[in-house]
């Protein structure tokens, strides 16, 4: 059977053939911006879950499965470990259609009499395709194994088909900030006894095909491996930081660059572009189109020849297939140009010259005949310090942060949308020192847009958001607000931007900035897309970095005055701060007076006839609730009484007095509810200091399916923030934003609140 009858072509560029890239959002003062359509993938005609529905992120594992645990509970009970969370059939395989044919799922030691799980160690020639397009995953475990390090971080040596052998096998994979430790059992797809997907060249080594499954199980199946970048599989192997290049767009530096990628570790693969009607064409070279293969050596060869000597730059490149589909022209296999490479640096490098899918090539022809590089670059965590021999510099300095876009609150959309684009999250780094041999001055950075969980949830036609970011120069840093306002992108352009807006899991590039304070803005192509995402920054230096945000405070509302907005024939002003004074006479005292009795004071339902009958009114809404009503009095009620006195309800009718007048004063179109978009100035207007993560909570608590919220949830929203706040702030007398409460004092503060 013909293994390339079966196979998907999956790598980098059969899948950016169907991505179509898109100039980010280009700056224009004072005008509109081009009203660009980019492409996205189809959804199938599925609804995309809103963030915070099931769904929404990667599947929760309730039941976490602790490896150690199931080993020893099977070996005691002389059991066989079954994961049912992954069941052994077809619905582990595929999600969009039914199989041609029934798979057999067999256990390595029914496939072969002497299973191991590595034999000789671990190489790269153990990663051999079977009928899965997942080279780009392929190519990825390949390039792990010459990094004995990271490959046992990936692939722990606690487990064999030896000792405490129970079927069980675990593996060690990064997924979006944290190490998640993945288990499996040891059935596999086969088919006539042979093991269907991928596999290693020794027939009864097992740690290629166990890796594959635990990785597929990871998102969902095996059909979810289909198709996909050679980096994302890099980086959760390894938790580094990818770069994307166009060869025929490359830097001059790139030799260096590649160098450098080489010194650090890190891990690199290629690809040349494929025809579009012509799935894995070898060219007149040898070379595969649309094929994942991974770089395993960069240097700077020594060469001799009759008339000159000096040094030639040299990539060695490795086919995962792992047989003779080599390349065939100069510094190919026992090709005429190795006879002026010196002995000793032929032993140096390990050459040889046999049918395993590996060759060198010379740089030039490297970059002549592919057409994409992928790095991923590692951080500091990673690297040993004989790894580095000696040399820090060596180190990328990492930080991340994670966030992500809510439907009216944090959802701006790119710089086309400049009215929303300020609300996007946004991130400040500080670059202080350039780099050690930069002639210029400058900084490298290379900054990376991840966003999370979009893989596993193809089965429910959730595909990839598109995505980019932007990057902006703080001339005055200490001066400038915090997050950037509008006003701030209208007047000011991007220094740097990502190369385009993509529907990719993740966007990255490589700046040279001169030091200095920047901005990084993420955002999504178009407003209101919602989802999560990681931002990562390297370089070669330090770089600090921080969320440029507010910190969550709370003060006193605006008593101005000066705001004024134009309705009906005249234009009216809101003093938003309560002026209210409080004598015998006025009506709320006569009203409070009635309805509390003798002893003057009155519960939630007492409250609720009081505040109906005096807003009611002035808005036209169904009154205030319950729920409402009851946080009203537990914001105030001090001794637990369920009941608030006088004085108590003074307080809390200048507050929701302030309240109604923000209110007022933001619901521009009299409609009788704020837009969510709103609410972080009206939260400001009445003393709340709050970042975009609280935003974004408020939001979905209070906000409803058009982004509007109404008087009483808006007043709900206040009452909350400021009952939160102030039982914080009572543990924290110093403004240390440290607190500390026992559990039992932590669920009394927020659920009587």
């Amino acid at each position: 059977m013909n293994r390339r009858k079966f196979f998907f072509s999956s790598i980098s560029f059969s899948v950016l053939t169907a991505f179509k890239l898109f100039p980010i959002c280009p700056f224009k003062k004072n005008s509109d911006h081009p009203n660009m359509k980019p492409y996205s993938m189809p959804n199938m005609g599925f609804r995309q879950p809103k963030l915070g529905e099931k769904g929404a992120g990667i599947k929760g594992r309730q039941n976490v499965q602790d490896f150690v645990q199931i080993r020893d509970s099977c070996l005691q009970n002389g059991t066989l470990f079954e994961d049912a969370s992954f069941p052994a059939d077809n619905s582990s395989i595929y999600y969009s259609r039914r199989s041609a044919r029934d798979f057999v799922w067999l256990r390595p030691t029914e496939i072969v009499e002497d299973p191991q799980l590595f034999v000789e160690g671990a190489s790269r020639f153990d990663v051999q395709q079977g009928e899965l397009g997942d080279c780009w995953l392929l190519a990825a475990m390949a390039s792990l194994t010459l990094n004995p390090k990271l490959f046992h971080q990936v692939v722990p040596e606690d487990q064999s088909f030896t000792d405490n052998y129970a079927g069980i096998f675990h593996f060690r994979i990064w997924q979006y900030g944290t190490w998640v430790d993945v288990v499996v059992d040891d059935r596999l797809p086969t088919c006539d006894g042979k093991l269907v997907f991928l596999q290693s060249q020794t027939k009864n080594e097992f740690w290629s095909a166990l890796l594959e499954k635990a990785y597929a199980k990871l998102h969902g199946g095996y059909e979810a491996l289909k198709g996909g970048t050679t980096c994302e599989a890099m980086e959760d192997f390894t938790g580094g930081v990818s770069e994307m290049y166009e060869l025929n767009q490359a830097p001059p530096n790139l030799f260096k660059i590649l160098l450098k990628a080489h010194e650090r570790s890190s891990l690199m693969s290629c690809a040349i572009e494929p025809d579009p009607d012509q799935l894995e064409a070898e060219t007149p070279l040898g070379l595969i189109k649309g094929h994942a293969y991974s770089i395993t050596s960069v240097k700077m060869m020594d060469i001799r020849t009759p008339r000159m000597s000096g040094q030639i730059p040299m990539i060695r490149i490795r086919n995962p297939w792992g047989n003779e589909a080599e390349w065939k022209g100069a510094w190919s296999d026992q090709s005429p140009e190795w006879q002026f490479i010196p002995e000793d640096e032929k032993e140096e490098v390990g050459l040889t010259f046999d049918r395993d899918g590996e060759f060198w090539m010379s740089f030039r022809d490297f970059s002549a005949q592919y057409s994409r590089l992928e790095i991923v670059n590692l951080n500091a965590d990673s690297l040993e310090e004989e790894e580095l021999s000696g040399d820090h510099s060596k180190r990328w300095s990492a930080n991340e942060f994670a966030g992500n876009w809510v439907k009216g609150a944090s959802a701006g959309g790119c710089r086309n949308h400049l009215a929303t684009f300020h609300l996007n999250p946004q991130y400040r780094i500080t670059l202080e020192d350039p780099d050690d041999d930069d002639n210029d001055d400058k900084c490298t950075v290379i900054v990376a847009l991840m966003q999370k969980n979009r893989r596993a949830q193809r089965k429910i036609g959730l595909d990839c958001l598109t995505i980019g970011f932007t990057i902006y120069h703080l001339k005055n840093p200490d001066t400038a607000p915090k997050p950037l306002d509008n006003k701030f992108f209208k007047y000011n352009a991007s220094v740097a931007r990502s190369p385009s807006f993509i529907n990719l899991r993740e966007v990255s590039c490589r700046f040279k900035l001169p030091p200095g304070v920047y901005a990084i803005i993420p955002s999504t192509f178009e407003p209101n897309e919602e989802g999560e995402f990681i931002l990562r920054v390297f370089s070669e230096k330090k770089n600090n970095m921080e969320e440029n945000d507010e910190e969550v405070d709370i003060g006193e509302a605006d008593d101005q005055g000066n705001t004024g907005r134009m309705h009906n024939k005249g234009k009216h002003f809101y003093h938003v701060k309560s002026n209210d004074t409080f004598d015998d006479s006025s009506d709320v005292v006569q009203l409070f007076r009635r309805v509390a009795g003798v002893d003057m004071e009155i519960d939630w339902v007492e409250l609720q006839n009081v505040l109906n009958t005096s807003f009611q009114r002035e808005f036209a809404f169904d009154g205030f609730s319950k729920d409402v009503c009851r946080s009203m009095i537990a914001m105030l009620d001090t001794d637990h009484s369920g009941k608030l006195g006088f004085e108590e309800f003074k307080k809390l009718w200048s507050d929701i007095q302030t309240w109604k007048n923000t209110f007022k004063l933001y619901d521009r179109d009299r409609s009788n509810s704020l837009s969510t978009l709103e609410l972080r100035s009206a939260l400001h207007a009445v003393g709340y200091r709050l970042n975009y993560h609280v935003l974004n909570a408020l939001v979905l608590r209070y906000g409803d399916r058009r982004g509007t919220l109404a008087f009483d949830d808006f007043i709900m929203c206040a009452i909350k923030m400021k009952s939160m706040i102030e039982a914080f702030k009572e543990r924290d007398p110093h403004n240390t934003k440290r607190a500390t409460f026992t559990l039992d004092e932590w669920i009394d503060k927020t659920l009587y609140c």
